[in-house]
């Protein structure tokens, strides 16, 4: 019966918070093209520099000289669970509640940038290169940013309601606890992603490498 219930749950929820996810999904691509407009700006020096750093980490992972998948999981899973822990604490102050917005706008606008930089820098070989370095991990972290944002700006939006119009009446702590559910299941996902990105991209990335030659 529960396992029933759940994917009811998920597209009623996707339903009644439809207009929330189109427009946090339309702010993260116009953060994804702003990204790649950016690589645009930067200097020739610029490039220069970081295309040597990069070009220093490529060769590094084909030595096999880079950090552990380990080490790479737990600062993956970290750095994510910070970053929706901050989207979370925003949309329990309400005050925070436009942070979130700039946060996910931020998230795309990374991705656009390290996608736009490897194309330009490398053609073809750089748009394999964003393809398997990128993608992999962020099909599970970008909908969870997404999905974050949304539960972040609705509870807020909630919370306000309640204080400024007397009319709406929601009990708080069963609320905060869905809420909370909500934010505990976001970290699951966000394992699976740091696992991806540990101890699959690398791989990846190796066999790309060696295949561009």
């Amino acid at each position: 019966m529960r396992k029933r219930m759940q994917p009811f749950f998920i597209t009623r929820h996707l339903q009644e918070h439809s207009s929330l996810y189109i427009f946090h999904t339309v702010l993260f691509i116009m953060g994804v093209i702003f990204g790649a407009i950016v690589v645009n700006s930067l200097s020739v020096s610029q490039k220069d520099d970081l295309f040597y750093f990069l070009s220093e980490f490529f060769l590094q992972m084909e030595n096999g000289e880079v950090i552990s998948a380990k080490e790479v999981f737990f600062h993956t899973l970290s750095y994510n669970s910070k970053f929706i822990g901050l989207m979370w604490v925003f949309g329990i102050s309400m005050i925070g509640l436009p942070l979130i917005f700039v946060m996910l706008f931020l998230k795309g606008m990374v991705i656009g940038f390290t996608v736009g930089f490897l194309v330009q820098q490398m053609s073809w070989h750089g748009f394999f290169l964003s393809f398997v370095s990128v993608l992999p991990q962020n099909l599970v972290t970008i909908p969870v940013y997404i999905a974050v944002a949304v539960v972040a700006v609705n509870f807020s939006f909630t919370m306000i309601r309640k204080l400024f119009v007397k009319s709406v009446f929601q009990p708080f702590a069963p609320m905060l606890v869905r809420y909370c559910m909500f934010f505990g299941g976001a970290i699951v996902c966000l394992v699976v992603a740091a696992f991806v990105e540990g101890y699959v991209t690398p791989y990846l990335m190796k066999g790309v490498l060696k295949f561009l030659g």
